[in-house]
């Protein structure tokens, strides 16, 4: 019989370079997190305190009337409600688009294939800016609508690209075999495809939801009615606000709401809830994207 090979004792030359990675990372993460915490902390905190003390992790004393001043208003409770539908739809449309153009562009005897993929391509590189992208949505008629925030960016073209190579990678054997089952191109991709493809669904899923839930310039350009306001706007016009009680719809005019506590509060709030999403998909994430990366 052949022995087994042993295994290769690590050099002094990789351990170093290993202990430097896990120095570096472990560096990289709580410079990420450690501003994060301090937000958390200061929502928690008494006006007094953070005016007094310059950076902290935990208050000394943890208040929650911030978050009882935002949850008792009108205008965060229905920019939260907004941006969740708009996002629960938009991710929707935005994925289903995605795929169903994606799909023929995987085809190599698709006609005309080639000058979409340069098209497509195009638009990753140029765009129309601001200004007749605004004009495009004004005669659409999209300007306070809640469209104007899904339909102008249904396609990034580069989440395209990404789902075109992963479809190209799926075997062709089995789309062959339901079609002589008697599938129909759409029962192909209905039944065999989309079943194939929960990874690089879950991970498309997740970036368009994110991209949406944190979007502010599209409603800062689209929606004037702030009765239409997404949670980021809402954000937006915290941070630089002066009359909070304005802000927030407040009814006790008499009432002066925690200025900084209520902002860190706000931006709490509007960030923990897409993280709370990623565990779902935390596990389909990194294969759909490497997937879909590999071949052009």
């Amino acid at each position: 019989m052949r022995s087994r090979k042993t295994a290769q004792k690590p050099t002094t030359a990789s351990r170093v370079f290993d202990a430097a990675n896990i120095v570096f990372l472990v560096a990289l993460a709580v410079v990420t997190v450690l501003p994060f915490i301090y937000v958390i902390a200061g929502s928690l905190a008494s006006e007094a305190e953070i005016a007094s003390r310059a950076f902290f992790l935990w208050p000394r004393d943890v208040v929650t009337d911030s978050y009882d001043y935002i949850f008792s208003t009108d205008t965060f409770l229905r920019s939260l409600i907004v941006t969740i539908l708009v996002t629960t739809v938009g991710t929707v449309i935005q994925v289903l688009l995605t795929f169903t153009m994606a799909y023929p562009l995987a085809k190599r005897y698709l006609p005309g294939r080639n000058v979409i993929l340069m098209a497509v391509i195009f638009t990753m590189v140029f765009s129309g800016g601001m200004i007749p992208t605004y004009l495009i949505v004004r005669e659409l008629g999209l300007l306070n609508t809640y469209w104007a925030l899904i339909l102008p960016l249904a396609i990034n073209p580069f989440y395209l690209i990404i789902v075109k190579n992963f479809f190209q990678e799926l075997p062709e054997e089995l789309q062959e075999a339901a079609r002589i089952d008697g599938c129909t191109d759409l029962g192909v991709f209905w039944r065999v495809v989309l079943p194939l493809s929960k990874p690089i669904i879950a991970t498309m899923a997740l970036f368009y939801a994110v991209a949406i839930w944190n979007d502010f310039m599209s409603p800062l350009l689209y929606i004037s009615d702030t009765s239409k306001w997404t949670l980021q706007m809402f954000v937006r016009q915290m941070t630089i606000s002066s009359d909070m009680a304005n802000t927030l719809g407040q009814l006790d005019p008499n009432y002066i709401p925690p200025e900084q506590g209520l902002k860190f509060a706000v931006i709490v709030v509007a960030t923990v809830p897409i993280l709370l999403f990623y565990p779902f998909l935390q596990k389909h994430f990194a294969k759909g994207i490497l997937l879909g990366s590999v071949k052009g």
